[in-house]
């Protein structure tokens, strides 16, 4: 038997996903995963992805990662912000984990390959900052640190609040207008060392002393002063932007996870937001520098040298990169209006607080005055986006996406949208933000309930338990309609708490408070938060929709009307144990070793019988054919508290009954079904939804047209490979093609019928892995004292398949070309926007998985082959794949 070439094998694996993690430098933290296709030129074949594309603009600010969003040919604003975008621009190597491009699969209610390596050193796991634990004054150290910082001679000067603000007028104006010239770093050089920075003290570059590099070098050192500024590589402090711009001191405050107390007073609140927007300022500073020298490297005009690229990834921290993305997310979407009036006119609105204090005297950094000269007018502030009706466009699409009630009606979506307009426009910085429903303070908590309830563990899972006040035109609502948000997790809270706040039917019958990590039940339909194991498990039925880390079901549970739900979970000991340093993904060699396409054999020596076909089907006697059907969603007694929550018998009337704050309770899952045998009975299966177990799409992959195979009657392996058409011993080969890539034969794997799973319910992991001795079992254990590696789970022989709602889609692997080019990129874009493939039998087998604590790979066999849900089980160190239809 001849061994296989180097060429045999790119064209025996053409179109097959390789899995990788892969080290990006120095300084840059847990390696990359990611998926490829090295011997494919193809686009079609090199652009697959088991992820969805970001389908609005006004959504890209979930990720710091460069992508493109699918309505960029055809949203006007999306081709402008496009265009405004396509100039020279730095991206720091620091972007949010996990990828959120990678956390809404394919299939719904799943993630994709980079997503599920990356949550296990996810940024939700950090520790908390030192010293910031309050939205107010902070801890003594970090106000001597402040002190030290302004007091230095070589560092931050003082600058008034309303200089602060004209010089980010300034950049915003300079950011837009992107004017290039040879001359640039000395008119940056006079601005920041003589307005904002103290000058160096010793010349850095004697060869060029006012070089942007220099600059550059003076902007690092004061952000990365240690406890001076927020780190937004916090999770917490991306969503808390916005409430430190935009919050009130009345019923604002917020608790955390992590401690984070509402300031006492709004002196401390205006103290805290010079100290941001001095932030911003230092931030833009810098990325205007950083542009300018990445533009001016392609125009020929600014060069850097290799060891002054090395110095600034050494010395700009995650602190000082996340500064970065603030300062991008805000000359982008934010601008600054200056305006002149009458002191005596502003006079009495400055004492009732605000949004922000009025920013025309200085403001000594202990706060104890407020100067303001009464000769002059006052120079008065607004804040706006740039981009409101972009925003307000993506809230309806996204309401339309989750199929809201109503959102069809024309006058409904016109209602939504004036209502959002509203809060876009423009804040005056002395203004108050409006609090017209009177909410107990005590329980206007975001990130959990009140401080004795509140949790400072962290969840391997990597998620909060995030439960907000909503407030109408409240600062969540400002935070999205400004476009001011962060890479993560935050524009999934912040889209959603901007829909309940501008929906005044919604506010009536689900009251103030909002758990943003659970469900909702809403007018005959269940809203589920992707945190959430029941919206994993039901987003897998017919009729779910599934949109920015939301999913919407016609499933309900029994027994409850509107009203907000928490479940109670557990965390799966085998995940906790694989967090941090002991996440898998640091592990790059066993992750690219234990999928590769050649298994452990010497790539030297390969031969066509090392292979095999592996098919889930392949049974001696057919199994039973089945009919599942969904009886119920139960929800359980509360374990956490008395009070009522809504029911059937109480439901909010008029708005005076907002101001009662219920308490949102946490309840014990299960779904119920009915499966039935032809021939024979119906029996019920209940499962309990216990573990908050992931589901992972298979990466899609796109067989070789050119290759065909010769199996041995007597072996499952592979006797012969044609890979050029010649045919087998001099004769033509038969015309029919490989359906899928061949595995090697160490990828060991046990195929269960989804019947004989269920009568061994009690069976455990190890037990169904090494029951190989079943008449028909399809599973390959060439060393017989070895465990198999995967639990192949067929959801397709025999299953009675429900009658679709709408046309099924086709999938892309189904067609392909003799050259290898396809509409695949187009039919996977079809099926992302469709996706109305599932049924209750997908739900049980979730359902079954939430029970048994198994996180499991979902492959359908009309996107991707088995061999490869089997290499990337391996990949993640996974054993269950659930094979539909």
């Amino acid at each position: 038997m001849a061994t296989l070439s180097d060429d045999d094998i790119e064209k025996l694996f053409s179109g097959a996903p390789q899995y990788f993690a892969r080290s990006e430098g120095h300084y840059t933290g847990a390696p990359h995963p990611s998926v490829a296709f090295p011997w494919d030129e193809s686009l079609e074949i090199r652009d697959l992805t088991d992820h969805v594309q970001i389908e609005d603009v006004a959504w890209s600010c979930i990720t710091a990662w460069p992508h493109i969003t699918r309505d960029m040919n055809s949203n006007p604003v999306a081709i402008k912000c496009a265009k405004e975008r396509k100039r020279a621009h730095f991206y720091p190597r620091c972007r949010e984990r996990p990828n959120m491009l990678s956390m809404q699969g394919l299939e719904k209610g799943t993630m994709g390959y980079q997503a599920a390596l990356e949550i296990p050193v996810g940024d939700v796991l950090q520790e908390e900052q030192f010293g910031f634990d309050s939205l107010g004054s902070k801890a003594k150290a970090i106000v001597e640190q402040r002190q030290r910082l302004l007091a230095s001679k070589d560092g931050l000067r003082r600058l008034e609040e309303s200089s602060i603000l004209d010089q980010l007028i300034k950049n915003g104006q300079r950011y837009k207008e992107n004017k290039i010239h040879r001359n640039i770093s000395h008119t940056l050089y006079n601005e920041l060392f003589l307005g904002i920075l103290h000058p160096p003290t010793r010349v850095v570059d004697h060869q060029d002393p006012y070089s942007l590099s220099v600059q550059i070098q003076a902007l690092v050192k004061v952000l990365a002063a240690p406890n001076v500024w927020i780190d937004f590589s916090h999770v917490e402090w991306r969503i808390r932007l916005g409430q430190i711009l935009w919050g009130s001191f009345e019923g604002d405050d917020l608790e955390t996870e992590v401690d984070i107390d509402d300031a006492e007073t709004n002196e401390e609140r205006k103290e805290e937001r010079y100290w941001l927007l001095l932030q911003v300022l230092l931030s833009c500073e810098l990325l205007i520098r950083l542009d300018a020298i990445t533009e001016g490297e392609e125009l020929g005009i600014e060069s850097i040298r290799p060891a002054e690229i090395h110095r600034f990834e050494k010395d700009a921290n995650q602190s000082v990169k996340w500064s970065l993305h603030l300062a991008r997310a805000w000359l982008e979407n934010i601008q600054i209006v200056e305006a002149k009036v009458d002191p005596a006119n502003v006079g009495q609105k400055r004492n009732s607080g605000g949004w922000l204090a009025s920013l025309t005297g200085k403001m000594s950094l202990h706060h104890t005055s407020n100067h303001a000269s009464s000769a002059e007018g006052l120079s008065i502030y607004t804040i706006k986006g740039r981009y409101s009706e972009r925003q307000v466009i993506g809230l309806t699409n996204f309401a339309k996406k989750l199929r809201w009630p109503d959102i069809e009606s024309d006058i409904y979506a016109e209602q939504i949208s004036e209502a959002v307009n509203k809060v876009s426009e423009a804040t005056p910085i002395h203004t108050p933000a409006e609090t017209p429903l009177s909410i107990d303070t005590s329980r206007s908590s975001y990130f959990g309930g009140g401080r004795a309830e509140a949790s400072v563990t962290r969840h391997p899972s990597g998620k909060h338990k995030i439960s907000a006040a909503l407030h109408p035109s409240g600062w969540l609502s400002k935070s999205y309609v400004s476009g001011l948000m962060l890479p993560g997790e935050g524009l999934y809270h912040l889209i959603m708490s901007t829909l309940l706040e501008n929906d005044k039917e919604a506010m009536s019958r689900l009251g103030p408070m909002a758990n943003l990590c659970g469900g909702f039940v809403y007018r005959g339909k269940s809203f589920w938060s992707t945190a959430c194991i029941v919206g994993r498990v039901l987003a897998a039925g017919k009729g779910s929709a599934q949109c920015m880390g939301w999913i919407s079901s016609d499933i309900t549970p029994r027994g409850h009307a509107d009203g907000w739900l928490n479940i109670e979970v557990a965390e799966v000991s085998a995940d906790m144990k694989k967090t941090g340093r002991q996440a898998r993904l640091w592990g790059k060699t066993h992750i690219e070793r234990e999928s590769c396409v050649l298994g452990d054999a010497d790539p030297n020596s390969v031969l066509p019988a090392d292979f095999i076909i592996p098919y889930e089907n392949n049974y001696a006697e057919p199994p039973p054919s089945l009919n599942i059907e969904l009886l119920s969603l139960n929800l359980f007694a509360p374990i956490d508290s008395v009070r009522t929550t809504p029911t059937e018998e109480t439901v909010f009337t008029p708005l005076s009954d907002m101001t009662r704050a219920s308490d949102i309770h946490t309840y014990p899952a299960s779904i119920s079904f009915s499966v039935g045998s032809l021939g024979g009975g119906t029996q019920e299966h209940n499962f309990s939804l216990l573990n908050d177990i992931h589901f992972v799409t298979a990466h899609p992959c796109a067989p070789s047209s050119h290759v065909k195979v010769l199996r041995s009657p007597s072996s499952p392996t592979i006797q012969q490979i044609d890979v050029d058409g010649s045919g087998f011993g001099g004769k033509s080969s038969s015309p029919a093609t490989v359906t899928g890539h061949p595995l090697h034969k160490c990828f060991t794997y046990t195929v269960i019928h989804l019947s004989e799973l269920l009568e061994k319910a009690d069976a455990s992991l190890e037990d169904l892995l090494q029951n190989t001795t079943s008449v028909g079992r399809p599973s390959l254990t060439p060393v017989t004292n070895t465990t198999p590696r995967a639990l192949v789970i067929d959801c397709i022989t025999g299953i009675t398949r429900q009658a679709p709602t709408q046309e099924t889609p086709t999938s892309p692997i189904l067609e392909r070309t003799a050259n290898g080019a396809s509409l695949a990129a187009a039919k996977m874009h079809l099926e992302s926007r469709r996706r109305q493939f599932g049924s209750d039998m997908e739900i049980l087998v979730r359902a079954l998985c939430a029970e048994k604590g198994w996180n499991a790979i979902i492959s359908r066999r009309r996107r991707g082959c088995l061999a490869c849900a089997i290499r990337e089980a391996g990949a993640l160190g996974w054993k269950i794949i659930i094979r539909v239809d």
